[in-house]
């Protein structure tokens, strides 16, 4: 392909036997961001509740393994039902089904094969755990038809990927949920609407075309602004998460460093890069893990 597209040419992947790579492609193993991303609310809210590091660590395994597989199973779903849309947008028209590599059968078995997998690690944890982890499959369902119906499907998309946060508190101290992790909760959710409206506007003008929503159309050269209140309020609710759970003030003081590295986000964003677009929205790898940090930092 010439034009713009987030599929890499190298990597792992291509070492894999030619039949196995569209699949691959598929889920996404080309490209951990998005486990990445599902994965860290998860350890924000383990690293919280957990009662002792061999029960934290034990499910930071869990989480971690869960989050590949689960990504994998959502970016299945969300390309079978965005196939056809996918076909008409640069960056995603090389996509093992808008090319035609794979069939829809075969994006289906693959999924259920995923699914089984995920029910196998659901099975490790506790009972509260395993509900949320249930319910969990409405908003991946749900999330790929929300751009068609609501300028705000990165909300959606919010509370499907901070749903490691609940999860991961239930998980860690076996109750279904605490204002800390509705805190939580509520802090993935902000940070997912923030730097998935960046991802958006790698697609902004394409999905202005075909009539897909998002809130890079909406806010557009205003996203500025609607980072500030995401990144604002998501620093602000983890430190109301950590002084409910009875962290100390050291922790809260490292969340210093997850608040300048989205400041960075904000100064930097540049909406008619595309490509630096794709580079902000990777870092906020680090900023997770910087949150990470803080957490852990307050339990000493």
């Amino acid at each position: 392909m010439n034009g713009f597209t987030d599929i890499r040419a190298g990597g792992w992947v291509r070492h894999l036997p030619r039949w196995m790579i569209p699949y691959a492609i598929l889920a996404r193993f080309d490209r951990p961001i998005g486990a990445w991303l599902l994965f860290l609310p998860g350890l924000w809210s383990i690293t919280l509740a957990a009662q002792n590091t061999g029960l934290a660590l034990w499910l930071l395994f869990l989480f971690a393994l869960g989050a590949v597989v689960m990504r994998g199973a959502g970016c299945v779903v969300n390309d079978l039902w965005d196939r056809k849309m996918d076909a008409q947008v640069e960056r995603t028209r090389g996509r093992p089904l808008a090319s035609g590599i794979l069939k829809p059968i075969d994006a289906l078995v693959f999924l259920v094969l995923l699914g089984a997998m995920g029910l196998i690690i659901l099975s490790q944890l506790d009972f509260p755990a395993r509900i949320l982890g249930v319910v969990s499959l409405a908003p991946v369902i749900i999330y790929p038809l929300a751009k068609r119906v609501t300028w705000w499907p990165q909300v959606v998309l919010g509370f499907t990927f901070g749903w490691a946060a609940p999860m991961g508190y239930a998980a860690a101290s076996g109750v279904f949920w605490s204002w800390s992790s509705l805190c939580l909760y509520a802090a993935a959710i902000l940070w997912i609407l923030g730097y998935d409206t960046i991802y958006a506007h790698q697609d902004r003008e394409d999905d202005a075309l075909i009539g897909v929503k998002s809130t890079a159309r909406l806010f557009a050269h205003n996203t500025r602004g609607l980072l500030w209140v995401c990144y604002g309020g998501m620093i602000a609710l983890l430190a109301a998460a950590m002084v409910l759970a009875g962290l100390n003030i050291f922790g809260i003081l490292v969340l210093a460093l997850p608040a300048a590295l989205l400041l960075r986000q904000i100064f930097e964003l540049d909406v008619n890069n595309p490509a630096l677009c794709l580079k902000l929205f990777k870092s906020n790898r680090e900023v997770g893990l910087a949150v990470g940090l803080a957490m852990l930092v307050g339990q000493f």
